[in-house]
């Protein structure tokens, strides 16, 4: 997988796990324990499952290339 593209995913993921924790704990208090580490972990694996399918697997500029290179060569 590509280093950029895991980086992006890596980030939205832990980005989602703290701020869901900050909420279940700060606004949601009747929920039990077990649930809300049920949520988070939910939550944090459906963002990252999310943000793979949002960012592309190639590089813009390798698109780029490659459809310009098709070009040139009569293709």
């Amino acid at each position: 997988m590509n280093q950029r593209r895991l980086a992006y995913i890596i980030v939205s993921m832990v980005t989602v796990a703290v701020i869901s924790t900050l909420m279940l704990n700060n606004m949601f208090d009747e929920v039990p324990k077990n649930h809300k580490i049920l949520i988070i972990i939910s939550a944090t694996l459906f963002s990252g499952l999310f943000a793979r399918g949002l960012f592309p697997a190639d590089h813009p500029d390798e698109i780029d290339s490659k459809h310009t290179d098709n070009k040139k060569n009569g293709n």
